[in-house]
């Protein structure tokens, strides 16, 4: 069924990479001719003409989110759930979309780390900084590489006419435990525009304590991938704009983030086969704290017309550097150096490129909006036992090479959409000796190349002004991260340019979705598959190094959002999902064996309730449900989860002379539980439970 699905979409047009709008929550109508710049589909179109899912976040939805989430990862997870449920942790591994790991971009800027995924990518830029979030769900090309489970594209703070300072605070803490769990931070933000100028500058610094589970226990801290808890951070922002003509600008972003362990507490290890969570006690950890420390930068031309055509050009570049916990595992060992040898890893990655986009409306008077480009990518990632100065990973660069086209056409209640991107890339490594751990193996370098050309297509049909059904294919890429592969080699005689294993990853994303649209109801249902024939499963040993096993998967699932507001005082809202996936065990091209918690989330159902209570008062209560569910390998379960809920409360006053004030409670019950990734993918170290009732009080003052 699933290839007369795709043949059926491949026949109806060669397609496009644009895709569908979905509000987390929207309490109105959305008219058929409103436009709406979602960015990270490098165009501009009308909602009712886009051919799969989006999910948009803005500006309010995160301010609310914040006060009782720790994290962006926590606002994902409640605003879209077929995102795997936060780890709470500094480390986003297992923090899937749609069954694969997403690109997260920043104002379009790559931040993932496709070369040696350190599982990092969540974390490079403060909250306070974020206007909007924007969530493709799906593979899609047309960021380039890594998105083959979608787009996470964060959009940062734009200047507003005049001069608005914003002054933050907050703090925080887990009702059982207020001493050493107590957090708090405090940030400024000035936004404004004059003439041809434009600026946004801002600070955040945070001081986080320790998390506290249901049962009182300080919840047991990260060394190995790093934590949030019990650290510190700051993050300096710095957007400024000069408009040189009508339709003409040039704007420069940076932003530097730094978030670093304290290293004051030791995890004590738990036992996954008792039910019992891995604590924290109050004991330095072994070697220096982890720590992510991440620069990004992109300056951006925009012209109007160039060409009949309005320029968008794009220079960026992001330096990433993350320092990772360790320990005396048996792949750090080299007798050469001693015995019971402890070391830790760190990430080093430099990114430069360009996106150079043109967009032509109407063209030739026609109903044909047209939209080509050519992207270039410079990705330099190594990995460095940090101790010894050994390489983990050799140094490797990839270059990559994409142009693309694309064009919509719309008449009546049809919209047609198509193009390809068409994409090339390099990897360069030099010859290299792995780790003791994996027999000291010599590798021969080279560099292997690849080509792909990427279609999209999509086809969406207006019944009536409340009424759209959608259907699309697109294929996304990614590569399967290197590093795991290549450090893992214990095999002679290996040459890179031949290797298999290095090939990209290449996913298949389907969708077909009906919608309805009115003032008080919104209802979206969509259905997916997404198909890889040479994926990238990650397993662990028993020291809980990963390696990466190639394998067909095959994913699929359903999602569900609906708004029912009878009163502009008053909104209710749902969402859900269910994927579910399978990979070859055994290398006959038919899948046989589920996914388990690293790839695949529970099914999950958000629920929430917004009221405005008069005209300084309103709150939001949220219910999220995870669902049992059971992992087998043929008629064995291999893995079980015991799902939970949580339920969290916020509530705002708006006053005219003192600014927003706001109070949180996350998990407002206190429950108990063990988050999703321990039960279904840790180990006895890292049997982590959820955060207990923490209750957050913030304030915001404009002037």
């Amino acid at each position: 069924m699933a290839t007369q699905f795709k043949r059926t979409l491949t026949a109806i047009a060669i397609t496009s990479s644009l895709v569908g709008v979905s509000y987390a929550q929207d309490s109105t109508s959305v008219e058929p001719d409103e436009r709406i710049e979602i960015t990270a589909t490098r165009t501009n179109q009308q909602v009712s003409a886009i051919p799969a899912t989006v999910t948009v976040i803005d500006g309010e939805e995160l301010r609310q989110q914040l006060a009782v989430a720790d994290s962006l990862s926590d606002v994902l997870g409640n605003l879209a759930p077929s995102f795997s449920p936060s780890r709470q942790k500094l480390s986003s591994a297992g923090e899937t979309l749609r069954g694969r790991d997403p690109l997260y971009l920043i104002d379009g800027v790559p931040q993932s780390n496709p070369l040696r995924n350190g599982s990092r990518a969540a974390y490079t830029i403060d909250p306070l900084m974020i206007e909007r979030v924007e969530i493709i769900h799906g593979a899609s090309a047309i960021q380039g590489m890594g998105a083959s489970g979608g787009i996470i594209n964060i959009i940062t703070k734009s200047a507003t006419e005049g001069a608005v300072h914003e002054v933050t605070a907050g703090l925080s803490a887990p009702t059982s435990e207020v001493g050493d769990g107590l957090s708090y931070r405090t940030g400024y933000l000035f936004r404004g525009a004059s003439g041809d100028w434009s600026v946004v500058t801002g600070v955040q610094l945070r001081s986080t304590g320790m998390y506290v589970d249901g049962n009182g226990d300080f919840i047991g801290t990260d060394v190995t991938q790093g934590d949030t808890q019990d650290s510190e951070s700051y993050d300096v922002f710095a957007k400024i704009k000069r408009d040189i003509a009508r339709g003409e600008s040039v704007e420069l972003m940076v932003n530097h983030f730094n978030m670093e362990g304290n290293g004051d507490y030791s995890p004590v290890a738990g036992d996954r086969e008792a039910g019992i969570p891995t604590i924290a006690v109050e004991q330095a950890s072994e070697g220096d704290p982890a720590t992510n420390k991440v620069t990004t930068a992109q300056m951006t031309y925009l012209n109007a017309d160039v060409l009949g055509a309005a320029l968008n050009w794009q220079l960026f570049l992001q330096d990433f550097y993350a320092l990772y916990g360790g320990g005396r595992f048996g792949v750090f060992q080299d007798p050469a150096l001693g015995e019971n040898l402890f070391d830790q890893s760190r990430n080093d990655s430099r990114k430069y490129g360009s996106r150079f986009t043109l967009n032509w409306n109407d063209v030739a008077d026609s109903p044909v909006d047209v939209t080509a480009g050519l992207d270039y990518l410079n990705d330099t990632t190594f990995q460095e036992l940090a101790q010894t100065g050994r390489k983990w990973v050799p140094e490797t660069t990839f270059n990559n090479w994409a142009p693309f086209a694309q064009a919509r056409y719309q008449q009546g209640a049809l919209t047609l959409s198509g193009g390809l991107r068409y994409e090339y890339g390099q990897l360069e490594v030099d010859d290299f000796t792995t780790l003791g751990g994996y027999n000291s193996t010599f590798v021969k370098g080279g560099e292997p190349s690849f080509n792909e050309l990427l279609p999209n297509v999509g086809a969406v049909y207006a019944f009536n002004q409340e009424w759209r059904a959608f259907v699309s294919y697109s294929e996304g890429f990614s590569m399967p991260d290197v590093g795991r592969v290549l450090r893992g080699i214990s095999t002679p005689n290996q040459e890179i340019d031949s290797f298999l294993d290095l090939q990209p990853v290449i996913a298949d994303n389907q969708e077909i979705g009906i919608e309805y649209r009115a003032q008080a109801l919104q209802v979206s249902l969509s259905y997916f598959r997404s198909d890889s024939d040479l994926g990238a499963r990650l397993q662990a040993d028993a020291d809980g190094i990963f390696s990466v096993l190639r394998e067909r998967t095959e994913i699929d699932g359903y999602e569900l959002a609906a708004t029912y507001s009878p009163s502009s005082n008053t909104s209710f809202g749902l969402n859900y999902a269910d994927t579910d996936g399978e990979f070859d065990s055994d290398g006959d091209q038919q899948v046989d064996t589920q996914l388990g918690g690293r790839n695949i989330a529970p099914r999950r159902l958000n629920l929430h309730w917004e009221q405005q209570w008069n005209g300084w008062v309103s709150s939001r209560l949220q219910w999220n449900q995870l669902f049992d569910r059971d992992i087998y390998t043929g008629a064995a379960a291999i893995n079980n989860f015991d799902g939970y809920n949580t339920l969290d409360l916020q509530v705002s006053f708006e006053t005219m002379d003192y600014g927003l004030f706001s109070v949180g409670v996350e998990n407002l019950l206190d429950e108990f539980y063990l988050s999703y990734y321990a039960q279904t993918a840790g180990s006895n170290t890292s049997n982590f439970a959820g955060r207990g009732r923490t209750l957050s009080l913030n304030w915001q003052y404009s002037f």
